[in-house]
């Protein structure tokens, strides 16, 4: 083994295992943001991105033990770590369009669980390789820095505490100062730079593989200039903002008539305003009925998971100085309310969690609104009969509570069933009426008896005939629920894999279509109809 002067000192050792420790949890993270807004960021989502990286250090622990007992050479590890550095620089590059490619390639062949399996396939394909090259770190070094067996146990200890120390750094660093300062592209750029730089002070110091330095630095720089671009809906122009925050994929599209929300660059519309007067055509518009059930004149109105305000601007149009409020836990997406959706300063939002909100005031409200569900991302403290009940606690006598359900299920056992008898052991009356032309329904639930007959004495009151019209609409079709035993608790809720059945089903719906065309056309045939 060639003399290396500057592994003389083990600090250099020490400051590899370091950051090799950091950059695979700033990966990690990295996977969970890459993959959020194309397959949500629930807690399958995450347990499919520790699973595969936990099975890729794995393999790469055993690999590095062998290699280096094998070949005891620190050239071959930087190599490898050099290796895994590029591959993670030019992930921003290429990351998007694989997870496009291997969505568009398993959506004609998988009938089921596709979220599932699409998430596991990008994974493996992505973020495997680099991280198990990442694995072989800790065994190499323990081989390099072990001079005796009277101090293997101090020096393998000094390893995984530098380790541990940069795998902290790398949780903390990612999640609340680069990805949300400058995405999560940069971020990526910026642990692979961390990594080649140490290998390069490697082989500058060893005077060998120069050629490496200038591969490595030509193809680094490359992906510094083509993998800057935070934009995971390449295809979408114009839009009118697109980023990040801590907690969502954010993205405003704007037209003529009106400006969007959408945490999920694939499905889904979480926020809307319009332009001009009248109705959304969405699910705000049915949820409306929540404060003509009231049956109060000014109601109180308080909504948890405010998203950029569309329910909330809705009751101020329709319904005059309403006292409103709203809770939302992503702070940047109140900023976009402000700035894209025109929500007035007068309605106050709390950056905060809904639920632990609700026990920290005392106040009661006369409408609660429960919008916090996004495709299959439901929290489960805000899915059980604790967190009804906490609701319940915060109404007024005949106040209402409308939940947004955004799937609707079908079949026994489905999460609207489980939402729904949930709340039916909290609350005595529950109705519930599915939207037109969309996968949502909507749920209205109180201990006001004369609930139902409140609201149809209100409607024939409202002023405006465009909702007048749509709450008869409403009246005639809501339904009241007859409840079953399938309950949602704190100990037990589990709404994402009960979510991931539903919107399986609605993803097939979706490419059935499709797959008919792939079946007569070919795929030229798809092509030009995806095209237009």
């Amino acid at each position: 083994m060639a003399k290396v002067k500057i592994l003389d000192n083990k600090l250099f050792l020490y400051l590899t295992e370091f950051f090799a420790g950091m950059s695979v949890m700033a990966v990690e993270l990295g996977a969970s943001r890459l993959l959020a807004p194309y397959f949500s960021s629930s807690q399958i989502v995450w347990t499919i991105i520790i699973g595969t990286i936990m099975i890729a250090m794995a393999l790469g622990n055993i690999y590095g033990g062998k290699s280096a007992d094998k070949n005891p050479e620190p050239g071959r590890l930087y190599t490898r770590i050099l290796a895994a550095a590029l591959w993670i620089a030019l992930i921003p590059v290429f990351g998007k369009y694989i997870i496009l490619g291997i969505s568009a390639l398993l959506i004609f062949t998988v009938n089921s669980n596709f979220l599932v399996i699409a998430a596991f396939a990008a994974c493996m394909v992505i973020f495997v390789f680099p991280l198990f090259l990442l694995g072989t770190v800790t065994p190499s070094l323990a081989k390099y820095s072990v001079d005796s067996l009277e101090d293997s146990g101090k020096t393998v200890g000094t390893l995984n505490a530098f380790n541990t120390i940069g795998s902290i750094i790398g949780t903390f660093v990612p999640t609340f100062v680069t990805i949300p300062a400058v995405g999560t592209s940069i971020t990526m750029l910026i642990f692979a730079g961390i990594l080649t730089v140490l290998c390069i002070i490697y082989f500058i110091n060893s005077r060998t593989n120069y050629k490496k330095i200038i591969v490595s630095v030509i193809i680094f720089t490359a992906c510094c200039i083509t993998g800057t671009n935070n934009s995971f809906a390449f295809w979408e122009n114009g839009l009118a903002y697109e980023g990040e925050s801590v907690y969502n994929y954010l993205q405003v599209k704007e037209s003529d008539s009106n400006v969007i929300l959408s945490t999920n660059v694939l499905f889904g519309v979480q926020s809307v305003y319009m332009k001009e007067e009248g109705l959304t055509g969405m699910y705000y518009d049915y949820a409306l009925a929540a404060p003509l059930m009231s049956g109060t004149e000014n109601p109180d109105i308080l909504i948890l998971g405010m998203g950029t305000g569309t329910y909330a601007l809705q009751c101020r149009k329709y319904f005059g100085s309403t006292s409103i409020e709203g809770v939302e836990i992503d702070e940047k997406i109140t900023g976009l309310s402000r700035k894209y959706f025109h929500l007035p300063d007068d309605i106050n939002v709390t950056t905060y969690d809904g639920r632990a909100f609700l026990n920290a005031v005392d106040k009661k409200y006369d409408v609660i609104m429960v919008d916090a569900y996004q495709d299959i991302t439901i929290p489960f403290q805000m899915s059980s009969v604790e967190f009804f009940t906490l609701v319940k606690e915060h109404l007024s006598e005949n106040g209402v509570m409308v939940v947004n359900m955004n799937m609707q299920g079908s079949g026994s056992g489905n999460i609207n069933q489980y939402l729904s008898d949930t709340i039916s052991s909290v609350f005595s009356e529950v109705y519930t009426i599915d939207v037109d032309n969309s996968t949502n329904r909507e749920l209205f639930a109180s201990n006001n008896k004369d609930l139902y007959n409140v609201f149809k004495k209100n409607t024939r009151t409202i002023p405006n005939r465009e909702l007048a019209l749509l709450m008869e609409h409403v009246s005639a079709s809501l339904s009241k629920y007859n409840p079953g035993n399938y309950i949602l608790t704190d100990d037990k809720a589990p709404v994402e894999l009960l979510g991931i059945e539903v919107i399986d089903g609605l993803i097939q719906k979706e490419a059935a279509y499709y797959k008919e065309i792939y079946k007569k056309e070919g795929i030229k045939g798809l092509i030009n109809n995806i095209l237009g």
